[in-house]
């Protein structure tokens, strides 16, 4: 009969292959009962039940006497984070569009504007990225949507869920409506939620539903990342650091500052023409912000 490996290549059946990727299993130690030692589901039931001792004998090996492994508790929020994400790949069927913008015109009016209102607010670069969000959300309601067997939803408002990081894990308070509302507005709105949400205050209506998510890695120096699709939702922004780079302008070289969007997209209610038009639309909206205070 063949063997299961032969120098080190895996047999098994494509769905078992699958699973074990899921579950993390191990498929080198698997036994595999199908035709020619091929490994097929049921084996990993089978030997799934010495996966514990396998790992515990690691643990003990790698660990001294004084050392101990330490049990972190997951809390409500965390487990139902967990669920969601896990539902939301196994379910969705993402796919990714990038997109550069320049953002030296929006930085330059971030500073005018703070300058001008003397202490009283402050914007931040993510105020301008919610802002844009809806802002091209109204104008392109084919982004604005969900997915249904029956229909696809499309939204009236863009309701911008914004992702913030808690002790307790990730929640996403919303700025209803955000198309109808000044930057001043939205930077007031998400500083509370964020306060109100770190301190556990969050009404359940302020951080269920929404329409579209952007979260922003660009304070901790991410340059570029794909972010999960937070259902029912058909798109979330994942936005990076500003980094200064050269590009050509005319016949001239010049240094801006630019940074990276990844939309996330569910390809049931979003194909790749809407998502790429959307970007489209968000870009002129972060490049020329000027269009976002009229």
């Amino acid at each position: 009969m063949m063997q299961t490996t032969t120098k080190n290549r895996i047999f098994a059946s494509p769905l078992a292959r699958r699973i074990a990727t899921q579950q993390g299993i191990n498929l080198s130690g698997i036994k595999g009962s199908g035709p020619h030692g091929r490994i097929v589901k049921a084996d990993l039931k089978k030997g799934s039940q010495s996966f514990p001792a396998a790992i515990d004998l690691q643990s003990r090996n790698e660990y001294s006497a004084d050392d101990k492994i330490v049990k972190i508790p997951n809390n409500n929020i965390k487990k139902i984070t967990a669920k969601r994400l896990m539902e939301s790949k196994q379910t969705v069927p993402h796919f990714y569009l990038t997109i550069e913008c320049r953002i030296d015109a929006l930085m330059e009016a971030r500073k005018l504007i703070n300058e001008q209102a003397n202490g009283d607010y402050k914007l931040s670069v993510n105020d301008f990225i919610i802002k844009a969000c809806a802002n091209a959300l109204k104008s392109y309601p084919k982004a604005n949507v969900s997915w249904t067997d029956e229909a696809i939803l499309q939204y009236p408002h863009a309701d911008i869920s914004v992702a913030v990081s808690t002790p307790n894990g990730l929640i996403t308070p919303i700025i209803k409506a955000a198309e109808n509302k000044g930057l001043r507005s939205i930077s007031e709105e998400v500083k509370d939620l964020a306060t109100r949400a770190r301190d556990n205050k969050l009404k359940p209506e302020e951080f269920q539903g929404g329409t579209f998510t952007v979260s922003n890695l660009g304070m901790y120096g991410i340059k570029e990342f794909g972010a999960i699709i937070n259902p029912p939702q058909a798109c979330i922004l994942a936005v990076g650091a500003g980094e200064q780079k050269p590009y050509v302008e005319g016949k001239e070289i010049k240094i801006g500052t630019f940074l990276t969007c990844t939309l996330s997209v569910d390809h049931r209610a979003v194909d790749g023409a809407i998502g790429a038009e959307y970007l489209q639309i968000l870009k002129r909206y972060i490049e020329n912000p000027v269009n976002m205070l009229v």
